[in-house]
């Protein structure tokens, strides 16, 4: 082995070592230095639990349809209602607000902007957050009772 090769080895072996457990502030984030949190979109639908041709499958098909066109309107500097109202402007009753900071396939890139003390976010402020479409249009159904 020469003594490139056994350089390139040691280089290489000491940076699978590093990481960096930091909240990224790089909007959309992408690579192997990524450590922005991915929030996936769940392996089923929240619609599947109701039984097909019932009138609470429809109205919960029609939410996820609503949803799903919610979701693919946001763009980058919309404000939504991370928890207590997805989907609707942002009011008194949010517990937290986020907006979108860029955008991908299939996903958004989200930063917490304000959290109440009782918020899931409350001490996530100012950090942001990949969402999978399927994620937030599973958040969507749920503020709204599905």
């Amino acid at each position: 082995m020469t003594k490139s090769m056994a350089v390139l080895l040691t280089v290489l072996a000491a940076s699978s070592c590093i990481t960096d457990d930091r909240a990224s502030r790089a909007r959309g984030a992408s690579g192997w230095f990524e450590n922005v949190p991915v929030y996936k979109a769940p392996a089923t639908s929240r619609c599947a639990k109701f039984k097909k041709g019932g009138s609470a499958g429809a109205a919960c098909d029609e939410a996820k349809y609503l949803g799903e066109i919610y979701v693919r309107r946001l763009s980058s500097g919309d404000e939504v209602c991370l928890e207590g109202g997805f989907g609707d402007r942002p009011l008194a009753s949010c517990l937290a607000r986020a907006s979108v900071a860029d955008t991908d396939t299939n996903r958004l890139l989200l930063e917490v902007r304000n959290a109440q003390p009782g918020s899931k976010w409350f001490n996530k402020e100012s950090n942001q957050f990949w969402f999978e479409e399927g994620a937030l249009v599973d958040l969507y159904l749920a503020d709204h009772g599905y």
